[in-house]
């Protein structure tokens, strides 16, 4: 099925966030209805007083009373037309961004549910051109599209029953016209579509690349690669201004067609009108009602042919909101899942073997292993066996491809997520800091304690002195990622969220690789304190940090090949040993 061919089908999926609007999209298409026939009066106004100019009683029949009646008829209906215009432009537009609102908002709760493999395959630029510009496109397309088609569908129906009641060979020789208009736009369609889809896509990459250079000014500064960063642009830039140009040269022609056939349609009106005049089966009246009845018909197909291009900005914009939305939510609890309560922290590994969706090689095989509650479980081994993997499957940011995770002896499938997660707490090498305070970083541990608590946390982690020597403390803005504070200090605040949430099950991934000495020294101290009588998963770099842990499991490319203690790995002069005399010598 092309992209075409499921214009329908968007469509349909689009209607149903009209429901809860319903009503008000109903008095706004009367009110666009009632605007229409406000207009189509003023035709039907002119004919009646050019009819009794002409008429064999002469002007004598236009008396006073006569014009007034017709005066105040019509500012009557431009008080009618004003009162619904004015619901349209107001009511209706807020119609549209409540709309929009619905549709970022489910958005971005899908987003929520999508797995790690999404993100890692989808830049966040393209993401944020869906969530931002293109439903903006969509709130003026939702809004105007129905008014504008019923408008011009009122307006050619009203029309045409009018005219011909008048003269039939005129009324369809002046219709005859519209079906090559309505060929011509459904001609261009297909461009007008493929142009601003392409224009999109190039605004969300512009959005990427701006993105990815200004969280990156740091590196870029420091290898004075300005230049280089402004050449990428420019190329995007330009880009983006190419796919622009086409389809305005798209637009051009389609409305280049259009103004022909307008030319056709009044030279039509006028050479046939005349002769029909000149036989006397037209009246003056009669004609003068048919020049502004053309008018009025191409006056609205020109509204029609301008708004094709918000038309298929706004079907553009639909159709890469629901690209986003039938992106499959890989990981989602079972119909059955059930809440993980009490939890005391016992991890099994049940035959366990994980690849990547991507990657058909196997990263874990055939892995069976058990963490009782409390024990500390260290994992070391060369890049690429599978440590930081492993680790991931217990949270259940990826599912297993074959066997088991168990946490106290239940499949973390069975389980709900918010639940297992909430068992669960990790610190990581890439510390992420949420723009905002300090204060604002630590309670994102456990949304909803109070400030006594946060900064409990903090103390327990070794960073309530460095907090409280912070400008504003702990209301401190720390800048987007944390960029005002140390590696150390952002580290020190994460561990601080996690003792905030008090999980008895922790993982850290390499916790303290990227620190310098000092830094190493605080952070280390602040995770000896957060992982007494919890389940700790410990990822090493330096391997001097993790000798007291209970366990060690040396992960290769065959699974974990070692596993004891660091006193028995070293007694057995195996790969741990190597590796440990390795990293002590180079130390």
């Amino acid at each position: 099925m092309t992209k075409q061919d499921r214009k329908p089908s968007l469509l349909r999926r689009f209607l149903p966030y009209y429901r809860k609007y319903w009503k008000t999209l109903l008095f706004d298409l009367m009110c666009a209805a009632l605007t229409t026939l406000c207009e189509l009066a003023l035709p039907i106004i002119v004919r009646e007083i050019t009819g009794r100019a002409y008429s064999p009683e002469g002007l004598a029949s236009l008396t006073v009373p006569f014009v007034l009646r017709v005066g105040g008829l019509y500012m009557v209906l431009r008080v009618i037309d004003a009162a619904g215009n004015y619901f349209m432009q107001s009511v209706g537009h807020i119609m549209g961004s409540r709309l929009e609102t619905d549709m970022r908002t489910d958005l971005f709760h899908h987003l929520q549910q999508l797995s790690f493999s999404y993100f890692s395959t989808h830049k966040v630029g393209q993401i944020m051109s869906r969530i931002t510009s293109d439903l903006f496109e969509v709130t003026e397309f939702c809004h105007h599209c129905p008014e504008e088609f019923l408008i011009a569908g009122v307006k050619i129906l009203v029309s045409f029953v009018i005219l011909i009641q008048m003269n039939v060979p005129l009324t369809l020789m002046m219709f005859a016209v519209l079906p090559f208009m309505i060929f011509f736009a459904w001609r261009y369609n297909r461009k007008f579509r493929a142009a601003f889809r392409k224009r999109n896509q190039q605004v969300g990459e512009i959005n990427a690349q701006v993105e990815d250079s200004l969280l990156g000014i740091r590196v870029v500064k420091s290898f004075g690669n300005e230049e280089l960063e402004e050449r990428k642009f420019d190329e995007g830039n330009r880009k983006f201004l190419q796919y622009k140009a086409v389809s305005y040269r798209y637009m051009a022609e389609f409305g280049t067609s259009n103004r022909i056939f307008d030319g056709l349609m009044y030279i039509i009106v006028v050479v046939a009108g005349a002769l029909f005049l000149r036989a006397g089966t037209l009246t003056v009246a009669d004609f003068a009602a048919y020049l502004l009845f053309a008018n009025m018909l191409l006056a609205s197909i020109r509204r029609i042919v301008e708004f094709i291009e918000q038309f298929q900005r706004g079907m553009t914009g639909i159709e890469r909101f629901f690209e986003i939305m039938d992106a499959p939510e890989e990981i989602a609890d079972a119909p059955d899942a059930r809440e993980l309560r009490d939890v005391r922290g016992e991890i099994t590994f049940d035959n366990v073997g994980f690849h990547y969706a991507d990657d058909d090689n196997q990263v874990l095989r055939h892995l069976n292993m058990r963490v009782s509650p409390g024990q500390s479980v260290a994992l070391v081994g060369p890049s690429g066996s599978g440590k930081t993997t492993l680790c991931n499957l217990i949270p259940r940011f990826y599912d297993v491809t074959e066997g088991r995770v168990l946490v106290d002896g239940q499949d973390v499938r069975s389980l709900t997520q918010r639940s297992l997660r909430a068992a669960i707490g990790m610190v990581q090498q890439d510390v992420y800091l949420f723009s905002g305070t300090v204060l604002e970083n630590i309670l994102y541990g456990r949304p909803g304690a109070t400030r006594e608590e946060a900064v409990e946390a903090a103390r327990l982690a070794g960073a309530d002195e460095f907090i409280a020597a912070l400008p504003k403390g702990y209301d401190t803005y720390v800048g987007e990622r944390g960029v005002r504070l140390s590696g150390g200090q952002k580290q020190r605040i994460s561990i601080a969220r996690v003792f905030l949430k008090n999980p008895p099950i922790l993982i850290l991934d390499e916790a303290t690789s990227a620190l310098d000495n000092e830094s190493e020294r605080l952070v280390q101290h602040s995770l000896e304190q957060l992982a007494k009588g919890r389940t700790v998963f410990t990822i090493a770099h330096r391997l001097t940090t993790i000798r007291g842990a209970d366990v060690i499991w040396v992960l290769t490319e065959n699974g974990v090949e070692e596993a004891g203690t660091h006193a028995e790995l070293m007694a057995r002069g195996g790969l741990y040993s190597k590796l440990y005399q390795m990293y002590t010598a180079d130390a």
